[in-house]
């Protein structure tokens, strides 16, 4: 039995290296598996499942590169894997139609899932990232249910010019914030470890790829952060029955 997981891919059509990389694993790699977990970030901007409808009068390229991934998903789904999509802070608005046309399933986050007869906690990272006031404030909106609603109300050619709007306020933002900010606060992920009972905990979001040893109620744990997904090089965890989680980088060339 095998299980992967995988975040922050931030899909678009400005990085077809990317796209075209995460497509050969599909077919390569991650044919043959149970289950492929995508903790987030999938997509580097999600401006409703409506953006489907827009594949043949699309200039931007975004409605055929969803269209073609959510198709690729959904071989691999038929194929008999398990497929599981969790929100990110880029595309939180992922709705029903899409995990449909995809064949998966979306994960609250955070998830605990057994593997392997253990419970692990799966979540996109962000949320444990508390010292980020102006950041968790923003999370608080985004995912209430009525903003989202709002949102959704507008034309979609308005909703393509607020999103490409927020990423700039984004990656100005992130560029005047200490790095310390912008990582996980340490008492917020034992405190989240404790709060679901688990001993291992996979993130992505922070794009610090590494596995963290720490306590937690005086057991022994381990905190697993996924890599982001570059032109050259993609990451993955694996997890075979019997073992322990694998975190490593490949090449997408």
């Amino acid at each position: 039995m095998t299980t992967l997981l995988i975040s922050d891919l931030h899909l678009h059509p400005g990085a077809p290296e990317i796209t075209e990389g995460f497509l050969h694993w599909l077919d390569e790699h991650a044919r043959g598996c149970d289950a492929l977990y995508i903790l987030g970030d999938f997509f580097e901007a999600w401006i409703g499942d409506d953006l489907l409808d827009l594949v043949d009068h699309d200039p931007t390229g975004n409605a055929a590169l969803a269209a073609r991934i959510a198709a690729a998903l959904k071989r691999l789904a038929d194929s008999g894997a398990a497929i599981y999509l969790m929100h990110g802070n880029r595309d939180f608005l992922l709705g029903e139609r899409f995990a449909k046309e995809a064949g998966a399933t979306l994960l609250p986050d955070p998830s605990v899932i057994m593997l392997d007869n253990e419970r692990v906690l799966l979540m996109h990272g962000d949320s444990l990232c508390t010292r980020d006031e102006a950041y968790q404030a923003f999370r608080a909106q985004a995912r209430h249910p009525l903003w989202q609603e709002q949102i959704l109300s507008m034309p979609i050619q308005e909703r393509i010019a607020l999103a490409r709007q927020l990423r700039e306020q984004s990656g100005e933002a992130n560029s005047n914030k200490a790095e310390d900010i912008m990582d996980v606060t340490p008492g917020e992920v034992v405190k989240v470890m404790a709060e679901h009972g688990v001993t291992t905990l996979i993130h992505g979001h922070t794009h610090r790829p590494t596995v963290h040893e720490l306590e937690v109620e005086g057991q022994p744990a381990k905190r697993y952060v996924l890599g982001d997904w570059q032109p050259e090089q993609g990451w993955e965890i694996v997890i075979e029955e019997g073992g322990e989680p694998r975190l490593q980088a490949f090449s997408l060339s």
